[in-house]
């Protein structure tokens, strides 16, 4: 069959942003070995071919030759957005996998080894990647993990505007949740407005939303409840707009009537060693650091036993990505990165103070520059 009857072609092909990610990608493979590259993360696909989506594929070779295999029905959609030169369309599993070996054989990889997302995959489609209708017997897979993290981890100034735009729908769902916090509210409503200002104001999904009232913002990663807010309780509220595919993150600890002594003095230390925190970001600093700043301050303060970390992480394409504190990036299958450079962006803030009877977080969307950092979300930090 004539290539011009098998594949479609992307309308982006020959865009700078993505020649240039392919060619960067095509360098890290031949330096490690690898034939090529087999995608099925969609934040990794839409990096590398400007579209990213679930039951698909992508191949980038180590000569830079692109492939994107999707649904038949999503044909005519991707063709819109994709950079790749090659898209092709199955109609089931069974067509993916024929899909594939028409790919090897196309490339003409008999054997050798080809990179895979180990973070992403899942067992039963890495076994499916390795049945013999989806791959000469001789072709091996190995992990790409590393490869994708070299491309991603430090953002262009494209990418972080695209963050600066994420930021502002952020800040204004903040402004819609907090306004709507008072006694007799639910959880379920306070969430309600920040989501529909998210989506009113440009996000096209949104990371999982956190609203968590009196001693449930003592819950590290509190999903929303119908509890009801009472007066004088303490409110966490974290939200993760995307925006054009780029996550923000933010989260404020807000008073539903007059806080107490208690809270009030909970809230100001956390605000401080938050603050320090994001003074000290800047190239060359590392995550460590950032985190001792806080630690140090809250062991001063009598507060070391409530805190739980670690309180930073990259993001970007994803809501957590690298750069990442070991912990993390164990959990991640990542390798830690712990040294900022320009370029990265961090959130600063992702663990809290929990005391049991309320807990107090505040955290924002910080990039590094070359001579210091970027605060990009920017709404009010008051109880």
């Amino acid at each position: 069959m004539e290539e011009e009857a098998a594949y479609n072609r992307g309308a982006l092909v020959g865009n700078r942003r993505f020649r240039e990610r392919v060619g960067r990608a095509a360098s890290l493979m031949q330096a490690v070995g690898l034939e090529a590259i087999l995608l099925t993360k969609p934040q990794n696909m839409a990096y590398l071919v400007g579209d990213g989506r679930l039951c698909a594929f992508t191949v980038v070779s180590k000569t830079g030759a692109t492939y994107y295999g999707v649904p038949k029905t999503d044909l005519e959609d991707v063709k819109k957005s994709s950079a790749s030169e090659h898209i092709l369309g199955f109609e089931d599993e069974v067509g993916m996998l024929h899909s594939l070996m028409h790919i090897w054989n196309e490339l003409g990889l008999e054997k050798g080894r080809i990179g895979v997302e180990n973070t992403f995959l899942k067992v039963s489609m890495f076994e499916m990647f390795k049945h013999p209708h989806a791959k000469p017997e001789k072709l091996e897979f190995a992990d790409a993990t590393s490869i994708m993290t070299d491309l991603r981890i430090v953002k262009t100034s494209e990418e972080i505007e695209l963050m600066r735009k994420a930021a502002r729908v952020a800040d204004e769902a903040m402004k819609a949740a907090v306004q709507s916090t008072r006694p007799g509210v639910a959880e379920t409503e306070i969430a309600a407005e920040a989501e529909y200002s998210m989506r009113k104001n440009g996000a096209e999904e949104f990371f999982r939303t956190y609203v968590a009232s009196g001693p449930r913002s003592s819950i590290a990663h509190g999903v929303v409840s119908r509890r009801k807010v009472e007066d004088g309780d303490i409110v966490m509220i974290d939200l993760h707009p995307t925006v054009n595919g780029y996550h923000s993150d933010i989260c404020r600890t807000v008073c539903a009537g007059t806080p107490s002594e208690k809270q009030r003095r909970a809230f100001e230390t956390y605000l401080k060693a938050q603050r320090a925190a994001v003074r000290a970001a800047g190239p060359g600093a590392s995550m460590t650091e950032l985190e001792n700043v806080m630690r140090d301050l809250f062991r001063k303060e009598g507060y070391e036993e409530y805190f739980v970390g670690p309180p930073i992480h990259g993001l970007g394409l994803e809501f957590e990505e690298p750069p990442l504190p070991a912990g993390h990036a164990f959990f991640h299958g990542e390798e830690p990165r712990d040294e900022l450079r320009p370029g990265m962006v961090i959130s600063i803030g992702n663990c809290g103070l929990y005391l049991g009877e309320f807990g107090v977080r505040i955290e924002d969307t910080v990039a590094i520059t070359e001579k210091g950092h970027e605060e990009l979300t920017k709404y009010a930090r008051k109880l």
